[in-house]
């Protein structure tokens, strides 16, 4: 993701920024349904949602159509902060670690720099991220459960308040843990997909080839992070009753899940995952490159590639 000669460090963190920024206001519905589902049968609770079809009928019917962007404040600073952070030092070791005449680095060096640059984004995007859980999750509550915050900053705003500074990094291990598992297969099969597609006589570096690459890399990145997101969402959304806490740790929540749940449970809500992370991935990645490349056409910077 890389030689783009001329760019300054600062814009290609905001090129990065803005296309997840943009992206996320296609598909926060899809991340909604994505996090009901996950917490579906949470605890000793029965299982609300049995189909991601249920789970849309659901909100649509207690919450209308609006309630689809509920969070959509919280997703955004995610953003902003998450994807800004990853996508910029993913450009900047991208670039470091390629050769002179511009060869690109080879897969494992790209899933290496997508496990730091992931690891990096998800630590400076966990209080966004925590607020982000809470705001997509709280419709299933009962009224008098509900958290109701107003938007993202009532809610970091709150959970400082309420619950002190550091809950909002409360689940940053596995968050940080999924961060590296879902830049190491995104990233690095984003590259390698794309590099494949465009030694075919089949493919150019156009709008087709980055969606056909994108989506490669959401099904792959899909597969590999939906147990680590699991134990990611039910720990960001859990209540503590006493002191105590519903869960230890990401190993209780999967060997919990497993236990009362099934072990495809791991995969619970993997259609909406799929369909929020396929276009989320497409639309970051085709908006970057056109952003890249609008930069460049603005400022006159000739070559290169970018991802």
């Amino acid at each position: 993701m890389a030689q783009q000669p001329g760019i300054p460090k600062s814009v290609k963190f905001l090129l990065g920024g803005s296309a997840g920024m943009l992206a996320t206001v296609f598909v926060q519905p899809l991340d909604l349904v994505k996090n009901r589902m996950q917490m579906s049968g949470a605890g000793s609770a029965a299982r609300e949602h049995k189909t991601s079809i249920h789970a849309i009928r659901a909100i649509m019917s207690n919450e209308g159509i609006f309630g689809f962007y509920n969070g959509l404040s919280a997703g955004l600073l995610r953003q902003a902060t998450y994807t800004t952070t990853r996508l910029g030092i993913y450009t900047q070791l991208f670039e470091y670690f390629s050769k002179p005449d511009g060869t690109p680095p080879n897969f494992f060096v790209k899933a290496g720099l997508g496990v730091t640059a992931g690891g990096c984004g998800a630590f400076v995007g966990t209080p966004a991220e925590i607020s982000l859980i809470r705001m997509t999750s709280d419709g299933r509550l009962p009224p008098d459960q509900q958290r109701n915050y107003k938007n993202v900053f009532d809610a970091l705003n709150r959970i400082i308040r309420e619950e002190g500074l550091f809950t909002l990094w409360r689940g940053c291990g596995p968050t940080v843990v999924r961060a590296m598992v879902v830049n190491a297969s995104q990233l690095a099969s984003y590259s390698q997909a794309k590099s494949v597609l465009l030694n075919t006589s089949y493919f150019q570096d156009n709008i087709f080839c980055h969606f056909v690459a994108s989506m490669i890399s959401g099904f792959i990145t899909t597969t590999v992070s939906m147990p680590v997101d699991i134990a990611k969402t039910r720990i960001q959304n859990m209540s503590v009753v006493d002191g105590v806490p519903e869960y230890k740790g990401a190993v209780d929540v999967l060997s919990r899940v497993v236990k009362k749940e099934g072990l495809f449970s791991l995969w619970k809500g993997f259609t909406p995952y799929f369909a929020r992370l396929g276009p989320h991935t497409v639309l970051t990645f085709i908006f970057l490159e056109r952003l890249t490349s609008l930069y460049k056409g603005h400022k006159g910077i000739e070559g290169g590639r970018s991802l």
